[in-house]
């Protein structure tokens, strides 16, 4: 989103700066949790409020990404439980919440708690939290009276182009709506008895997966997360051994494994975590190994959750899936097949 009137707003003085721009003051990059912290959540409400904004929309939210084993996150809700509802399942592209909750995401981001988003008022005001304490507000329109006050705060107002942080679409992706058509060839896939792993990406750096068949397809579109891309890939195994007999002797996978209680796990490890990684899925009932790499990961087929009216306006795109490019258009009626398309 372009706004017209952009500024980096930060505690560094840019008089404490050498001639390669670089700062060399004596300001720490980690929030204070303190005046200073304080001194950014008002500068940001006073450039809301002048922009005639109420409310801010989560724009393509991501949480920490963790290579490991274990099945829990490294902090519960990132953070976010104190301040949505639902936490982590409210975080959600497209999510629109009251500007004092925007601020106080914004404090989360700049203590870097593990959640991150852009949060924006379509075409008039947008707020991104940078590395190192940066803040990077725009508008549609100049704020005097805002700018003015930043500087009173004792925050250093210094007008860019535009944030570094404005979204910048995948150009490997695909926005390919997971319309009344993608379910479809879904509920054909798994007639007979068959079923397809369904991977539910609602946030960035967090996923669901779901075995569907014919009796749990609609349960499943029915409770996905807003705007979540999807990937669908090949069931599990029930064949343990021959899933492990495909692991490789060093880099990234992920390992998905099912419990005998049903529930879908998930995991991605390097050679030092394959010991846990077998013997998670050696005890399981059924697993299966993805790849890691963007050139290797190419799911059968892929789709973006519309909005209630069928539009997709989630700017973040689905993986190409097989049959997308030039290269693979021989593989493309194995793909259909695979999922009864």
């Amino acid at each position: 989103m372009q706004l017209s009137h952009v500024f980096r707003v930060s505690k560094y003085d840019p008089a404490d700066r050498d001639a390669h721009g670089h700062y060399t003051g004596t300001e720490d990059t980690t929030s204070d949790h303190g005046e200073v912290e304080e001194a950014c959540l008002q500068a940001v409400q006073a450039f809301a409020v002048e922009a005639g904004v109420d409310r801010l929309a989560v724009r393509e939210p991501e949480i920490a990404s963790f290579a490991h084993c274990g099945v829990e996150a490294p902090s519960e809700d990132f953070g976010l439980g104190a301040l949505l509802p639902g936490g982590l399942a409210d975080f959600h592209d497209g999510a629109e919440v009251p500007l004092d909750t925007g601020v106080e995401l914004v404090r989360l981001m700049l203590r870097d708690g593990g959640a991150w988003c852009r949060l924006e008022a379509e075409g008039a005001f947008a707020v991104h939290v940078g590395r190192d304490q940066y803040l990077y507000i725009g508008s549609s329109r100049p704020h005097r009276a805002a700018l003015a006050r930043t500087r009173e705060l004792g925050l250093h107002p210094e007008r860019l182009d535009a944030s570094p942080y404005d979204f910048e679409p995948d150009e490997d992706g695909v926005l390919r709506p997971g319309g009344d058509d993608f379910w479809a060839g879904l509920h054909r896939a798994v007639t007979g008895g068959r079923s397809v792993l369904l991977e539910e990406i609602y946030v960035q750096n967090a996923s669901r997966r779901h075995r569907l068949t014919s009796d749990t397809v609609d349960m499943v579109r029915a409770a996905l997360a807003p705007r979540a891309r999807l990937a669908v890939w090949p069931d599990l195994s029930s064949d343990s051994a021959a899933v492990l007999a495909a692991l490789p002797a060093e880099g990234l996978i992920e390992g998905v494994w099912q419990e005998k209680d049903g529930r879908i796990h998930s995991a991605i490890a390097d050679e030092e975590g394959f010991p846990e990684l077998v013997a998670r899925i050696s005890g399981a009932d059924a697993a299966a190994l993805l790849p890691m790499y963007v050139d290797e990961r190419v799911p059968l087929l892929s789709a973006v959750v519309p909005d209630g009216d069928g539009v997709v306006r989630a700017r973040r795109q689905a993986e190409r899936s097989l049959g997308d490019s030039p290269q693979e258009k021989s593989a493309r009626g194995g793909a259909r097949r695979a999922v009864g398309d």
